[in-house]
């Protein structure tokens, strides 16, 4: 077992009966303490409103823990340990009256952890209560994104957070970035010559970055009818992977070192003006459709839908950064629900040789390309050309992977889940995979002309089948390049 990597804590879960705590927190607790990287001294308060037997509660959240944790790591000892830890105190939020006896159960001058698993509208009361208990000073806060639905209610949000509590104590979780491949862009790029000698704009044509979901709205019609695919994933986590793609070596390995580095590339994104959506934006709206064989319903089909809605389910769009690095290189983002399949990944188009010896026909394959795929499975692959094997294949070229797959290459060992990361370093004290406050408001900023930008013109989303890439329309987003969407098919 791994020695104790962070001190004795208690971890509080407001919303500890929500759907993020019970599908995903819980379990990543769990599987640090199954790692042996919890303290044994760390104790675990779930905090919900719900009112009656605390016992019952923690009942549901074991259920859920069975449910949600895969049969092989499920350790009945360890679970029944794992529960022990966690006691249940029934409080409204907003409300103080619950936070003197919160204050007692975590105990003078203890690390205490709070995690908000509330909408974002809370953040701020919750902080005033946690200071008016005198728990502030030795708190850290965790806040779920996104925050705000655009950058003036960001700014308030996090002002009302600042009131109470430093940036050094606010760890604001974006779970992309607690990926195992996310994690090891900054090793890729920054430990191997071989790549960064060539990432900029003399030796690369372009960058994909594609999340595309199979699933529909799942319940959640009514949040993200207010929300849509831009505030929801654009702002949220596709500018942070471009961030990391495109941000030039941090002085060191620190958190404000890292973030003061995407913070320049989010102040470099070319604005797109209103005149220039229809030529660099692609907004779209599933319809109804066939997704894994079965006949799946339109976004304005779906469970208490209004038919009148005009919330996209889909965006496309060509980003430019204004930089040395990056000047004249597109950067394609892609994100949508009901798609062809589950996937996220991010493709370097490298330039080709500039001089070709090779038959003409076969020029259309030249070109390296660098795949790194977050999901389904996490690896990463760079093409290569090389001659086809054969008496009969003469100087025949074939495009094959260098391919690093985690779940090969590392046998048996497990891929810890991103929220599992993210969470530990809460508990260590290190911010250097959350993002900062001006980080979010930049990105706000530059998602905020979209949103004014389809305002201004009237625009309503393209629809696109179920089950397909998005509207034709994105497909043009590219094509008037001379690119292409790597891999669809």
């Amino acid at each position: 077992m791994p020695v104790m990597s962070v001190e004795p804590c208690t971890f509080a879960l407001f919303g500890a009966l929500g759907d993020l705590a019970l599908r995903k927190l819980f379990p990543s607790l769990y599987q640090l303490d199954r790692a042996g990287l919890l303290h044994e001294d760390t104790q675990l308060l779930a905090l919900a409103r719900d009112t009656g037997d605390a016992s019952v509660h923690l009942g549901v959240i074991e259920q859920h823990l069975r449910r949600y944790l895969p049969p092989n790591e499920l350790d009945e000892a360890l679970l029944q340990r794992f529960v022990a830890r966690m006691r249940y105190l029934s409080m409204e939020f907003l409300p103080p009256d619950g936070y003197p006896q919160l204050a007692e159960m975590v105990g003078r001058g203890r690390q205490l952890i709070a995690y908000f698993a509330t909408p974002a509208s809370v953040y701020g009361g919750i902080c005033a209560n946690l200071a008016a208990a005198d728990l502030a000073e030795s708190t850290r806060v965790v806040l779920e994104k996104p925050i705000g639905h655009d950058l003036q209610s960001s700014r308030a949000v996090n002002d009302a957070v600042a009131a109470y509590f430093p940036e050094t104590q606010v760890y604001r979780i974006d779970h992309y970035l607690g990926k195992e491949t996310v994690q090891n862009l900054i090793a890729l790029r920054f430990a191997n010559s071989l790549f960064e000698t060539q990432w900029n704009q003399n030796h690369i044509t372009h960058v994909e970055i594609t999340v595309a979901e199979k699933v529909g709205i799942e319940g959640r019609w009514g949040y993200f009818d207010k929300a849509g695919q831009l505030r929801d994933m654009i702002q949220n986590h596709l500018l942070q992977l471009l961030c990391l793609i495109a941000m030039d070596p941090p002085r060191e390995l620190s958190a404000d070192a890292i973030r003061d580095e995407k913070v320049k590339v989010l102040r470099a994104l070319e604005p797109i003006s209103a005149e220039q959506m229809s030529q660099q934006v692609v907004r779209g709206q599933y319809v109804a459709g066939i997704s894994d064989g079965k006949a799946v319903p339109g976004y304005l089909e779906e469970d208490n839908a209004n038919a009148e809605s005009d919330t996209e389910t889909f965006v496309a769009l060509r980003a430019d950064i204004r930089n040395w690095r990056w000047a004249g290189v597109p950067f394609y983002l892609r994100t949508g629900k009901r798609m062809a399949q589950k996937l996220s990944q991010i493709v370097i188009h490298f330039k080709e040789p500039p001089h070709y010896i090779f038959a003409p026909e076969q020029r259309q394959l030249i070109g390296n390309k660098l795949i790194i795929r977050l999901q389904p499975d996490e690896s990463i692959s760079l093409q290569v050309m090389t001659k086809d094997q054969g008496l009969d294949k003469g100087m025949q070229l074939r495009s094959g992977p260098l391919q690093l797959n985690f779940s090969t290459a590392y046998g048996r060992e497990r891929i810890p889940d991103a929220y599992e990361r993210l969470l530990l370093e809460v508990m260590r004290g290190n911010q250097n995979l959350f993002v900062r406050k001006d980080e979010i408001e930049h990105a706000w900023h530059w998602c905020d002309q979209l949103i004014a930008g389809w305002q201004k013109l009237g625009d309503s989303p393209k629809p696109y089948v179920a089950g397909t890439w998005g509207p034709m329309s994105s497909i043009a987003l590219t094509t008037r390049d001379g690119w292409a969407w790597y891999g669809d098919l």
